[in-house]
């Protein structure tokens, strides 16, 4: 699996799904324009201070950056693995309250 490739991806998605252009991103994480453009299209892997800015920034954790949430194109089996992998790090309490979300949104 190319690791930069899927994190790359991960924040060009991430900004098209809040619709900012590469200025108003690049604004909005403190990053520059080109720096972004270069990201975005696999030219360099964003540095350890870009990627917690950008998760600062939008108030997500790195493992939802990495796990590439905002790609509408994922299949049903990959959101459902990503899932689990986040509710195999909450604790026992927060799985429960989880629990009991979801099985009032299934019955919607």
């Amino acid at each position: 699996m190319d690791y930069q490739k899927l994190i790359n991806t991960s924040i060009k998605n991430l900004r098209l799904e809040n619709n900012l252009t590469q200025e108003e991103f690049s604004e909005k994480v403190a990053i520059s324009i080109q720096g972004l453009s270069n990201i975005e299209r696999n030219r360099y892997q964003p540095t350890a201070d870009t990627v917690d800015k950008i998760c600062k920034a939008f108030k997500i954790t790195p493992s939802e950056l990495l796990l590439n949430i905002y790609d509408k194109n994922s299949a049903k089996e990959d959101i459902i693995s990503n899932i689990t992998i986040l509710l195999k790090q909450c604790p026992k309490a927060k799985l429960k309250k989880i629990y009991k979300i979801i099985s009032l949104l299934t019955k919607l």
